[in-house]
Order: C-alpha cells, then sequence, then structure tokens
C-alpha cells in the first residue's frame, strides 16, 4: 500500500483526506489509542490515548500527554478526543460508523497502521512514510 501523503497547509483540501489544518501556531495533535505502550489494534478497547503535539511547520514531535480512555461507550470517543484537541487519530482497525463519527468531530482517521510507539507513527506519518495496511475492525 502506499505511504500515507502529507501536506501541511492552512487551506483544507477535500481531494486528500490527510492534509492537516494546523491551528495559528502550527500545531497539531494527533491522538493513538495504546495498549502496553503500542498502538491498540482496536481504538475502542485501549488502556490509554497518546496526545501527541506536533509542530506543523518543523515537522518534530513537541510534546506527548498519555490519558486515561473513559469507559467504553459507543459513541462517546469521537467528541470526548475532539474535545482533548486532537485533529488525527492513527488506528489500527475502526469501523466505518466510527471513521463517519470522528469525521463528524472534526477528526481525521488513519487506519491499518502497525502496532509500533507514538513516536514511530507520528514521525513516520508527519514524514510521510506512514504506510497503512489491512483495517482490523471489519464492523
Amino acid at each position: 500500500m502506499k505511504p500515507v501523503e502529507v501536506q501541511f497547509m492552512k487551506e483544507r483540501s477535500n481531494n486528500n483526506p490527510y492534509h492537516i489544518n494546523p491551528n495559528e501556531d502550527e500545531r497539531m495533535r494527533i491522538a493513538i489509542p495504546l495498549a502496553n505502550g503500542r498502538l491498540a489494534m482496536h481504538f475502542g478497547h485501549c488502556e490509554c490515548f497518546a496526545l501527541v503535539d506536533v509542530d506543523s511547520e518543523a515537522k518534530k514531535i513537541v510534546k506527548r500527554d498519555d490519558v486515561q480512555a473513559p469507559a467504553h461507550e459507543p459513541g462517546l470517543l469521537p467528541p470526548w478526543l475532539a474535545q482533548q484537541g486532537a485533529k488525527i487519530i492513527i488506528a489500527g482497525g475502526m469501523g466505518q460508523r466510527a471513521q463517519q463519527l470522528f469525521a463528524a468531530n472534526g477528526i481525521q482517521v488513519v487506519v491499518g497502521a502497525p502496532a509500533e510507539t507514538p513516536e514511530h507513527l507520528v514521525t513516520e506519518y508527519i514524514s510521510g512514510t506512514l504506510q497503512p495496511g489491512t483495517n482490523f475492525c471489519d464492523h
């Protein structure tokens, strides 16, 4: 599969769902569901979320916060992560309905990512070398 193409720009393009819309200070927040310190293959059953702040202009990680995931409840995570400031979620697997809910909350979704550390995934994402594979969730 081709790497995710990332373009840092202020204007959103509907042609590429992975364009980044940085806020005024050129930072974006990427959410990654974790289990044992690595990407959880199913976001809804993770232990916590790594919230990784990226300087879009410098294309580097500036901060990481791990926050406890709320109790699993359908439809809860998209608005909760939006409140946490997430603009992108990198996941191993996610159903179509969940993807729609994230999009409705202004969060771009990347699925099929490998079970790596948040720093590894974000570094590949911002460099344009993240190669998503199979979506591990089929519902």
